[in-house]
């Protein structure tokens, strides 16, 4: 059923003004969480460059070694849970934040060819 404007679902509340229908927000990238417990983003490209280097077991021992730094911890940590779900959306988003963005790339083909065709007395384009 669509909604129609002025018109509110049966037992839907409707959002007062100032109100947020997500009072959290967005949950912020793990890069950002990182900057502000005051690593600089040099410190956390190279580290995801390392750590993109690492097989499992090595990432493995990364995050249970007790005298790792948070940061190589969140991010052996992101990288895991990425592994797990089969994703690559954060080792996507970790080898971005290194590296950018790679240059995207269109190949447009038109054809712009007009054909001119006389049948019978008529001229069809």
């Amino acid at each position: 059923m669509p909604f129609e404007k002025g018109i509110t679902p049966k037992g839907a509340k409707p959002f007062e003004a100032g109100e947020s229908g997500n009072p959290s927000g967005r949950p912020r990238k793990y890069v950002s969480l990182l900057k502000d417990q005051g690593y600089k983003l040099s410190e956390i490209n190279d580290t995801i460059q390392v750590m993109m280097s690492m097989d499992i077991e090595e990432l493995n021992a990364v995050y249970v070694n007790p005298k790792a730094t948070i940061m190589e911890k969140t991010i052996a940590n992101a990288m895991n849970k990425s592994l797990q779900k089969g994703s690559l959306y954060s080792l996507d988003t970790l080898l971005t934040r290194v590296y950018g963005k790679p240059k995207e790339q269109y190949d447009i083909q038109q054809d712009t060819k007009i054909e001119v065709v006389f049948v019978e007395g008529k001229t069809i384009l």
